[in-house]
């Protein structure tokens, strides 16, 4: 088999600037080389979430557990809840030569690459800080509180973009997720043929 190990790409960026969405079309167009770290978080599942394909929705309890056990290559507390990514579940994928995307909070974002130096980490941005409220109160599933909350978090995200390799504005998906696209096979060393 392979025996190149696998490029870890952190993608982080504002709850509600779109990730998911991008990252959801980019794993259709991208099924062989590479998987999706799926995190797992307190947070309660949104509508259409799948618990073990969206996250692993954990109570607190379990969650806290694991941080004794040592689980985590990351893990953060953003917005009341708590979010972390599976050590041993990305290590055993990069040393099989699959490349890992990790979809995870800016301080999850920041403690992996500090661990890993050599990742190719993504930040996806907001056109605007209007355009995004704009987007979180179309989702419909924060109170007013918690979106004045979140939005005052961007703005102290917003000014660590320049800590990331690539940054990507999503304007549009189809234009973010081409940038996406651009930058993975750039990493990667894929031509389309």
């Amino acid at each position: 088999m392979n025996n190149k190990k696998g490029r870890l790409f952190v993608v982080t960026g504002p709850s509600g600037v779109g990730k998911g969405t991008i990252l959801t079309k980019f794993f259709e167009n991208n099924k062989n080389d590479v998987c999706y770290s799926v995190s797992m978080t307190t947070r309660k599942p949104r509508p259409v979430e799948l618990n073990g394909v969206h996250y692993f929705f954990v109570d607190e309890d379990t969650f806290k557990k694991a941080i004794e056990n040592d689980e985590f290559l990351e893990w953060a507390n953003y917005s009341g809840n708590y979010y972390g990514t599976n050590k041993n579940f990305v290590l055993e994928k990069l040393n099989n030569g699959i490349n890992v995307i990790l979809e995870i909070e800016t301080n999850g974002a920041k403690k992996v690459m500090e661990k890993f130096p050599d990742c190719i980490s993504i930040f996806f941005a907001p056109p605007s800080l209007e355009e995004l409220e704009h987007r979180l109160r179309g989702r419909n599933t924060e109170d007013e509180e918690s979106i004045k909350k979140r939005l005052e978090v961007v703005k102290s995200e917003l000014m660590m973009i320049d800590k990331y390799k690539y940054s990507i504005i999503n304007d549009e998906v189809e234009n973010a997720l081409n940038k996406l696209q651009a930058v993975y096979d750039f990493e990667t060393g894929n031509k389309n043929e």
